[in-house]
């Protein structure tokens, strides 16, 4: 094996294991046990090794995410100091709102008209 082959083993490793241990922190932020969430990391892991292996694909560093639905209705039902209410609502936890609001203004008011 080449260097450059081991290289690329070491880089194929490294997202897979960041996108199992992202995964798993963003469903524990959410409120899901530990555990169950490790499963879904290295469940999420695994499909994207299965099926998307041996396939050339280019992530842009610059791609805007498009906000989830839900996360811009609860913007949209945000007060400044109903983070409890909306966590029951949406059955998440406070922290999770705390999250989604600080996301979706650091994306921009979803609401705001551009001026062009």
């Amino acid at each position: 094996m080449s260097r450059s082959d081991s290289q690329m083993e070491h880089r194929r490793h490294e997202l897979l294991e960041a996108v199992h241990l992202n995964t798993r922190q963003q469903l524990i932020d959410l409120g899901v046990d530990p555990d169950v969430a490790d499963q879904a990391g290295c469940a999420v892991s695994e499909m994207l090794a299965r099926d998307w292996g041996g396939q050339l694909v280019n992530i842009p560093k610059d791609h805007h995410y498009k906000l989830a639905a839900r996360d811009v209705a609860i913007y949209e039902k945000f007060n400044g100091t109903n983070h409890d209410v909306l966590a029951r609502e949406h059955g998440v936890t406070v922290r999770a709102i705390y999250k989604i609001i600080k996301r979706v203004r650091a994306m921009g008011d979803p609401n705001q008209n551009t001026l062009f």
